[in-house]
């Protein structure tokens, strides 16, 4: 079957970020459709139909080009596999762009098909496009470098828990917001990579995070 047909909670705020295993897709917020206005020529067109959502893959602890990594060709050719046929790949880290109906099982498939073509398992988590652009903009004017994004399969963390912000604390970092299935993690020291031990400590299940700044040239990229 063809799955696609192109390729803590901040304030106010709630997000997905998952595996497909985990959960279904995110639910889009659309406008219904006024009526037709009406010109002294007649009724105009109707808007066209909406595409497919745009979502975003992190694998987990990819390096692509690096030996005893997928390849970007294994990564492109198993959301291939999965029926993409809109897929773009970003920088060298398992970071996959596409257009899904049914992302979460585009995910399901994609993630097989990449140990089956590399001989390596990776874990797939996903988000809509849309969604991490209001991830984004959550820091405002801080530095972005101090930021990563993390996407998980654990649920949503409570990010005002005493326990958890011991735990991170002692990871020399802070989590400032959260949602289901991703958090907003600020470290102490720019580019330092404290996200993903600490969402996989407080989960208990596996994660994969991306820099702020990455997050930023993605979104302005494509979404923008």
């Amino acid at each position: 079957m063809d799955t696609c047909s192109r390729g803590r909670e901040g304030e106010g705020l709630q997000g997905q970020g998952a595996r497909a295993d985990r959960q279904g897709p995110a639910e889009a917020v659309q406008e219904a459709p006024g009526p037709l206005s009406r010109s002294p020529e007649g009724p105009r067109d109707a808007a066209p139909p909406l595409k497919p959502e745009r979502f975003v893959a992190f694998l987990r602890n990819v390096n692509q080009g690096q030996r005893g990594q997928p390849t970007t060709d294994d990564i492109r050719g198993a959301f291939d596999d999965a029926g993409c046929r809109d897929i773009r790949t970003f920088q060298s880290n398992g970071t996959v762009l596409f257009d899904a109906d049914d992302p979460a099982s585009v995910v399901q498939v994609a993630e097989v098909a990449v140990a089956v073509r590399s001989g390596h398992a990776r874990e797939i988590f996903w988000i809509p496009l849309a969604r991490l652009a209001e991830i984004a903009e959550i820091p405002h004017a801080d530095t972005p470098g101090l930021y990563e994004v993390t996407l998980h399969d654990g649920g949503t963390i409570t990010a005002d828990s005493g326990e958890i912000a011991d735990q991170a604390g002692r990871r020399r970092c802070a989590l400032v917001a959260s949602g289901d299935g991703w958090a907003l993690v600020r470290n102490d020291v720019a580019q330092q990579g404290n996200a993903t031990p600490l969402i996989e400590t407080l989960t208990g299940g596996r994660a994969s995070s991306r820099g702020l700044p990455t997050v930023i040239r993605l979104i302005d990229r494509f979404a923008r």
